[in-house]
């Protein structure tokens, strides 16, 4: 994992995302992804969720000119080799955010998180909108599960063939690559499928049956987004980070009582 942070840097991530308290998503997850995976992250919170394996007990957003600070300090002084965008919440965030895709310049990983994985709403539904219209088009990478998919697309996903016509469907919306996340469809087996305009990577693995997956979206996108800033092509920075996130799945400590986090230093721990 070894790169080089001085002239020419490689690696580097801004994260523009929530604060999860408990640590298994949001910021915190990304930090860990990402380092894990032999990065570097900054970021730029968007929110300050309470929060724990039970649930979200509360939302604050941070003011719109705060998040653009952040992340134009980090540009203008570390810069970024890519950028992963979580947790928006609002359609005044989504715009500033595209505003600051467009002066980043770099590989986009945009996971549009909508509910947590307790069920609290995490995107209202007219940011729904904007999420189509403004982070679809600038994403290098597009990480939806099947609600999300449901929700930008309007088409119903229930099997693989309703993840192939859903990332069909965002590949036309001006994704460059959409990767299908199954873990939503029903099923022994879990399917993500990776979709780009030159054909598709199925990426397969038995569903563990654990209640400790808290996180596991985040977790995946920020991995595959520090793939993208080491200069891997989309398809291998996502195996690394499916590799990484399924490990992470099985290594999960057993945290809480509700939905657990995975366990994102287990490399440290083989």
């Amino acid at each position: 994992m070894s790169m080089e942070f001085h002239g020419g840097a490689k690696g580097r991530v801004l994260v523009i995302a929530g604060s999860d308290s408990g640590g298994g998503a949001g910021i915190q997850a990304d930090i860990k992804a990402i380092t894990m995976l032999g990065g570097y992250a900054a970021t730029a919170v968007t929110a300050i969720t309470v929060q724990n394996t039970l649930g979200v007990h509360g939302v604050y957003p941070v003011p719109l000119g705060v998040i653009a600070a952040q992340a134009r300090c980090v540009l203008e002084d570390i810069g970024t080799d890519a950028v992963k965008t979580g947790m928006l919440g609002t359609v005044d965030v989504v715009e500033t955010v595209a505003l600051l895709l467009d002066e980043a310049q770099a590989p986009t990983v945009v996971d549009p998180v909508m509910i947590a994985k307790g069920g609290h709403p995490l995107l209202p539904d007219l940011a729904v909108d904007a999420v189509k219209r403004l982070m679809v088009p600038r994403a290098t990478l597009l990480t939806p599960n099947a609600p999300e998919a449901e929700a930008l697309t309007g088409l119903e996903i229930r099997d693989l063939d309703g993840q192939r016509r859903g990332g069909e469907a965002l590949l036309r919306m001006g994704a460059k690559a959409v990767l299908m996340k199954g873990g939503h469809v029903e099923g022994d087996t879990v399917i993500d499928l990776l979709m780009t305009e030159h054909g598709e990577t199925v990426l397969e693995s038995e569903r563990v049956d654990t209640r400790h997956t808290h996180g596991t979206g985040c977790t995946l996108a920020s991995a595959c987004s520090a793939g993208l800033a080491k200069g891997l092509p989309v398809h291998v920075a996502v195996a690394e980070a499916w590799a990484y996130v399924a490990e992470a799945i099985r290594r999960a400590p057993g945290l809480g009582g509700g939905h657990g986090p995975l366990d994102h230093g287990w490399p440290v721990r083989k």
